[in-house]
């Protein structure tokens, strides 16, 4: 195990290092000054200047590259050009609210896909299991932008069940912070009005965040209790009288888990790139918000430490996945 970690730690620095490289790469092909961004419409010539050798942007390519890389080695993503603050400081503002609605999206797509999942596969060929494949494969035509448009449009304009946008309701205070995740936070100090409120301003763009998702799900869990269903074990199982509850979920899951922690820890990288359209549908203040404007802004720092949050993120669902391999089936070993 230790071995796996030190190998997976190294493959994934090196991940981790090609894309900072791209980033800054393609960053500084953008036909855009940085530096009049930062310095205004109406800055004059020389402020311009003035601005772009304080931000180094004077020097040759390969220094800059080299000073942003000593910086990041010491946690200094730079600074914004559009918020005026540490980039670090902004990733810890915006981070927990893309972290949280991810976190519930994954969990949605966890239960809700395995439950419907298992019952296509007991049901398999069946009224039941048509519906089911059926509807997650609409769910899953259906672009997220569009859904939350949708939701928007019937849960709170015309029925007004759930809130617009934002994460709390308007005269509500934010609960002591602690991890930035407001329900988290508020199940921590006690305010369950807040935690309604949170939970309330969660339910639109969870829903238009998984929905599309939730078809990969259904179909791995589907394909993978199909398959372990079909196992002689299952067979010898059942004539041994053994109650079927005991035989699915204690025979026939476990084994079908595999395929299902794959569709996981693809998801979640998934889920953090298509918050982007839902937070900027659902004016959420997260981290795929964030890098909408530093993009809008040519605020290149913003946009590479958006992406490499993303990144870290993703390249680490996928090691964990790697690690849980080995706990659900000891068979599997890496070279």
């Amino acid at each position: 195990m230790a071995r796996i970690l030190v190998e997976r730690f190294v493959t994934s620095f090196i991940k981790l290092f090609g894309i900072v490289v791209i980033l800054f790469i393609v960053t500084h092909m953008l036909p855009a000054d940085p530096a009049a961004v930062a310095a205004g419409t109406n800055a004059r010539p020389e402020q311009i200047e003035a601005i772009r050798q304080q931000m180094g942007l004077d020097q040759p390519f390969l220094v800059q590259f080299g000073t942003y890389m000593r910086g990041l080695a010491q946690g200094d993503l730079g600074t914004s050009l559009r918020t005026r603050r540490p980039v670090l400081e902004d990733l810890k503002i915006f981070f927990p609210a893309t972290l949280e609605l991810a976190l519930i999206s994954a969990l949605v797509i966890v239960v809700v896909g395995i439950f419907l999942g298992i019952m296509a596969a007991l049901t398999a060929g069946s009224w039941l299991d048509i519906a089911i494949r059926l509807g997650v494969v609409v769910g899953m035509g259906v672009p997220s932008f569009v859904l939350g448009l949708f939701l928007q449009l019937l849960f709170s304009k015309e029925l007004g069940w759930f809130p617009l946008e934002s994460r709390l309701d308007t005269l509500l205070a934010p609960p002591s912070h602690v991890t930035g995740m407001y329900t988290l936070d508020s199940l921590l100090a006690g305010d369950w009005e807040a935690l309604r409120s949170s939970l309330n301003h969660l339910v639109l763009p969870v829903t238009a965040l998984t929905l599309g998702r939730l078809a990969v799900g259904v179909r791995f869990t589907r394909s993978g209790m199909l398959e372990i269903l079909a196992q002689p074990y299952i067979r010898t199982a059942r004539a041994k009288g053994l109650q079927e509850r005991t035989i699915i979920f204690k025979h026939a899951f476990r084994n079908a888990l595999i395929p299902v922690v794959t569709m996981l820890g693809i998801q979640i990288g998934f889920l953090l790139s298509g918050a982007v359209l839902v937070e900027v549908i659902f004016t959420w203040p997260g981290l795929g918000r964030y890098a909408v404007d530093s993009v809008l802004a040519f605020d290149f720092f913003g946009v590479i430490g958006a992406a490499l949050v993303m990144a870290i993120v993703f390249v680490t669902s996928n090691t964990i996945v790697d690690l849980l391999y080995i706990q659900l089936d000891p068979r599997i070993r890496y070279t």
